[in-house]
């Protein structure tokens, strides 16, 4: 497969034309929802990054689109991954196993930092790139004519990625195009926003709550991103409830407020601010049992993001004891 190629341009803000790619929904889930959008193209050409909208959903230099998956466990279940639009396969990788990158793996993913996925050529100069696909998901080979929508592979955790996710490059003639502002790649000026190659665009978010869970005791981070760790029910002698939640693109100064009731009233009531930027976080916050057992019954939890004094995102689930 072609290494990917990054590269900016500036022009005044127009419709899109005939000659342009309309891109269709690549992935199987929800945004907002099933999965999340962790990471935008970079749309400063300099030594700073910022996505479409000017937020920091974006690192110096990222030429895609990362749609995430909220844990391995949803990875594991098998998420698809389909062609944005019709055309022919240039490239087409797999074998690559499915791990979580740390610099000791640069050897093996030199040259291969997409992982296992796929190059689909379009028309026009136009090509989409899927990278990070599941070993041993990717249906088509170099060579093979798909239709938009076709399956090309699953979601996955090959190449360089800490997390389960589909990359998404677009390109024309080799250079990076952001599909949701593919006329104005240097401007977030709302008066400049041009049409988006996506016929229907995901709702931007810049962060938010990716899951909520309960345990008995203190989650690490590693089992909350494997995402077998929370537990709906729990027995009336347990010994703590543990409220916890799992976020995105937390900004310095966020607050994230746990909040867990039950028959008894108020159990957990407890904010934290982050003390920098985080890509990904998660709080948590307990109590133990203090008499002979929990009250039975429905117990209702709310994790909330704020921001600059607004409401950024909100996730509620309930926890049953008996």
């Amino acid at each position: 497969m072609r290494a990917k190629t990054v590269a900016f341009f500036l022009t005044l803000a127009s419709p899109v034309l005939a000659s342009d790619l309309r891109l269709q929904p690549v992935i199987d889930c929800t945004p907002g929802r099933d999965c999340f959008v962790q990471q935008y193209m970079d749309h400063d050409s300099g030594p700073g990054a910022r996505d479409h909208r000017c937020g920091k959903l974006t690192y110096n230099g990222h030429d895609g689109t990362d749609f995430a998956l909220p844990d391995r466990a949803a990875m594991n279940r098998g998420v698809t991954v389909r062609a944005g639009a019709g055309g022919v396969v240039v490239g087409a990788r797999d074998g690559m196993e499915d791990r979580i990158y740390s610099p000791a793996f640069n050897d093996a993913v030199q040259g291969r930092e997409c992982g296992n996925g796929v190059v689909i050529e379009h028309f026009d100069g136009w090509e989409t790139q899927y990278c990070h696909l599941r070993k041993g998901s990717v249906t088509v080979r170099t060579g093979d004519r798909v239709v938009v929508g076709d399956k090309l592979g699953e979601v996955g955790l090959s190449g360089q990625t800490e997390f389960p996710h589909l990359h998404l490059s677009v390109r024309r003639n080799g250079i990076a195009v952001n599909p949701f502002a593919p006329k104005t790649p240097q401007s977030c000026d709302p008066n400049l926003a041009d049409r988006p190659l996506w016929i229907d665009p995901p709702d931007y978010a810049p962060g938010g709550v990716i899951s909520i869970g309960f345990t008995d005791s203190l989650p690490d981070f590693d089992q909350i991103k494997a995402g077998n760790l929370s537990r709906p029910m729990m027995s009336t002698d347990a010994v703590a409830i543990v409220l916890f939640g799992f976020g995105y693109g937390g900004l310095k100064g966020d607050r994230i407020h746990l909040f867990l009731s039950g028959p008894a009233g108020t159990v957990i009531d407890h904010t934290d601010i982050l003390p920098r930027d985080r890509a990904q976080f998660f709080r948590a916050a307990g109590t133990r049992l203090r008499g002979t057992s929990w009250a039975p019954g429905n117990y209702r939890a709310r994790v909330a993001i704020e921001r600059d004094g607004h409401l950024l995102d909100l996730r509620e689930d309930t926890l049953e004891i008996r």
